[in-house]
């Protein structure tokens, strides 16, 4: 009690306020970015809108978990199409934290050194990255076709009771060529 006596009332309300805006911002940021609500296993099923308004059904699972330096999001589709042919897709990549609060890289392959670096979306591979807004996980997937258009998949994920809900959009060059909405059930 002494050594507070001895400091001069402004500069004490001028430390308090200091010390209490750093701790505001560390738990905002601590509580904005937290995949720990996101984890978990879901399953759900969608009809798949395409820009010329036919749909497809679709069987959709997506599984995320913490890693050491990280999350991962792994999901499945299995689309039926209309000459009973089934397709199964499957996709997984790893997030890190970048140096963006609640934005996230995502490490998709290895090079020569044995560290983990995105794909390169100038050899069609995807450029991928993840953020977290308040309840929401959004996946992005940016891709570079041969002639320098692009495609854009845009994966939001919101948690909602008892599981959470899926909007997904693709767009070619601008315009919407694909969409989907759905709720995921958490097993």
């Amino acid at each position: 009690m002494l050594l507070i006596s001895r400091i001069h009332p402004h500069r004490l309300i001028a430390m308090t306020f200091g010390a209490l805006f750093w701790a505001a911002c560390f738990t905002l940021q601590a509580q904005a970015g937290d995949i720990k609500p996101f984890v978990g296993d879901y399953v759900g099923s969608a009809n798949v809108v395409d820009d010329d308004g036919t749909e497809t059904p679709r069987d959709m699972s997506v599984s995320i978990h913490e890693t050491k330096e990280g999350f991962n999001v792994s999901w499945k589709t299995t689309t039926y199409k209309p000459d009973g042919r089934v397709k199964e897709q499957s996709f997984s990549i790893d997030f890190k934290q970048s140096d963006r609060s609640d934005v996230y890289s995502a490490a998709m392959k290895r090079n020569v050194f044995g560290h983990e670096v995105p794909l390169d979306p100038m050899q069609g591979e995807p450029f991928v990255w993840g953020r977290i807004e308040g309840q929401t996980l959004t996946v992005f997937s940016l891709f570079i076709d041969e002639k320098g258009g692009y495609e854009l998949q845009q994966f939001d994920r919101t948690l909602a009771e008892g599981g959470m809900n899926l909007s997904f959009s693709r767009f070619r060059n601008g315009v919407k060529s694909r969409s989907v909405e759905t709720f995921l059930e958490k097993k």
